[in-house]
């Protein structure tokens, strides 16, 4: 079930809403987390009946072994639940990748029938692992069944995120005030998931009109025109921000219509002056697990620098891999290595020669540069092929020639001549449609690089947790952007329902879906 159609608007969430705070009202609070976890169910198992039997023998497995490491805290039997988890996972997501890797290295004729990926298995595979860590380093343990079926379940953050800590949204449900209908965090909720839909349906969907169209005629062998290749791959790096920060707006103010917090997982990532602080606001909560579970045990920076750089890009190298099963996503997760590598030794040069400045025209600089260095690394993300991918970065370098298209001629004659003496052709451009699409892009831009974000429209009501680095908080909207209930905001989000509502003929799948 898809959080941008009309049978979850319409039916389910009313019906869950208005179920819980019904029960919770005669004061049943665990009957209440049972029809919570019955609807979290009911929404997974919508796409195919069948997973429910996967992600319930997930939750029985490592329920059963998480209350065995409460007690017994073997090191031995951590390692052998992880490896469990850690192999259904990969027989899922990886088995065929790697039967067919190894049939073109070895001309094996090894033969797997196609596995079909079930619904969120990363995530809820992810955020048990980090339950089982837990349970064995004493931090947190669950002998409620129930409980322990809502932490994996919910459905807000279920299908795309983010990955939650049990001590951070169990506890939640321990309060007696959630179970009690609340008009203010009812319409904080309301607000924050329609401005995240409004996001996905029309600015993410929108961008996905010029990015499909391209990248699938590369997919065929179609040579771009530099205009054709950067329309492209600008629309593909704003429908994959907006669409997760869309995502991530409605999972919060879903579960906060129930009173609930979810970590933050965006944070206005186009907004960073450098890679190091865009993986701290690019999908935060996969950035903390990889740290905690992945970086840290391999040995962080505690054991050289060598040693530390190694870790990085290994680290960077499985994030990409956890991201989907194609070489495609490896390469980008190891030019995101790169690119950290490079940040982290420019940082230690600029320290050892004791430089402290800062210039606006520098910060603006690296701003630019870290979004460039981003958008190179979507182009391996989306292509089908990681040939495709260097014939789009090809065609954006200019090597495939500059075009115009041929209406240019019409507004630029004094120029034509000049311009086709210099190697610029002017002819029709299938996949660039001129001045609208560019200006639509380019407000896409603005919005992201200096609009504030819904967190900050919305920080007086902290409807999140926040777990961006530690002793930083979001700075506040302007005083004008301040969301609050009032005759104005309610205008604004009778619009923002009214257009995303009229736009879910066409809905689409959340691109982090697939992962």
């Amino acid at each position: 079930m898809l959080f941008n159609s009309y049978i979850f608007i319409l039916l389910f969430l009313p019906i869950t809403l208005t179920g819980f705070f019904l029960i919770g009202l005669k004061g049943k609070t665990e009957v209440a987390i049972g029809w919570l976890v019955g609807a979290s169910l009911c929404f997974y198992g919508w796409w195919n009946p069948v997973y429910l039997f996967i992600i319930m023998g997930s939750i029985l497995l490592n329920y059963g072994w998480g209350i065995q490491l409460a007690h017994r805290q073997s090191r031995g039997f951590l390692v052998i639940g992880i490896a469990l988890n850690l192999g259904v996972l990969g027989y899922f997501k990886y088995a065929n990748f790697f039967v067919a890797n190894l049939n073109a290295l070895t001309g094996a004729p090894v033969y797997l029938s196609p596995i079909v990926l079930p619904l969120a298995i990363s995530f809820f595979t992810f955020q048990q692992i980090s339950y089982l860590v837990d349970a064995y380093q004493g931090n947190t343990r669950e002998y409620n069944f129930l409980h322990y079926c809502l932490f994996v379940t919910f459905f807000p953050q279920l299908i795309a995120g983010p990955i939650v800590h049990h001590r951070e949204m169990l506890p939640q449900f321990g309060r007696r005030s959630i179970f009690r209908f609340n008009a203010e965090t009812l319409s904080v909720g309301i607000t924050v998931f329609f401005f995240g839909l409004f996001k996905k349906v029309i600015i993410a969907d929108g961008m996905a009109g010029y990015a499909t169209p391209v990248f699938e005629a590369v997919k065929h062998a179609y040579v771009l025109s530099f205009l054709e290749a950067w329309e492209g791959a600008l629309a593909y790096t704003l429908q994959i921000y907006f669409d997760f920060s869309g995502y991530s707006d409605m999972a919060i103010g879903l579960a906060y219509m129930f009173g609930i917090r979810i970590p933050l997982n965006f944070d206005s990532p186009y907004k960073a002056g450098n890679i190091i602080d865009f993986w701290r606001r690019w999908h935060i909560s996969l950035s903390r697990f990889l740290r905690d579970y992945l970086y840290i045990p391999l040995g962080g920076n505690r054991k050289g620098g060598a040693r530390r750089y190694g870790n990085l890009m290994i680290t960077m190298l499985l994030g990409g891999l956890w991201h989907g099963a194609a070489w495609t996503f490896v390469i980008w997760g190891g030019l995101h290595g790169l690119f950290l590598l490079v940040n982290h030794l420019w940082a230690n040069i600029k320290q050892r020669c004791g430089y402290t400045g800062h210039s606006l025209l520098a910060g603006g600089a690296a701003r630019l540069l870290t979004f460039l260095s981003v958008v190179v690394a979507w182009v391996f993300f989306r292509a089908d092929s990681a040939g495709s991918a260097f014939s789009v970065l090809q065609s954006m370098a200019g090597l495939n020639g500059f075009v115009l298209p041929e209406t240019c001629l019409a507004g630029c004659k004094v120029l034509a001549v000049p311009l086709q003496h210099a190697g610029v052709d002017f002819r029709h451009l299938n996949y660039f449609g001129g001045s609208e699409e560019v200006a639509y892009i380019a407000i896409a831009l603005l919005v992201a690089w200096f609009a504030p974000n819904v967190q900050q429209m919305t920080n007086r009501f902290t409807p999140y947790i926040n777990i961006i680095a530690k002793g930083k908080k979001l700075p506040d909207a302007p005083a004008w952007l301040q969301w609050q209930p009032s005759p104005r905001w309610a205008v604004i989000l009778i619009f923002c329902v009214l257009a995303s509502i009229l736009s879910l003929s066409r809905a689409s799948e959340f691109l982090y879906f697939q992962f």
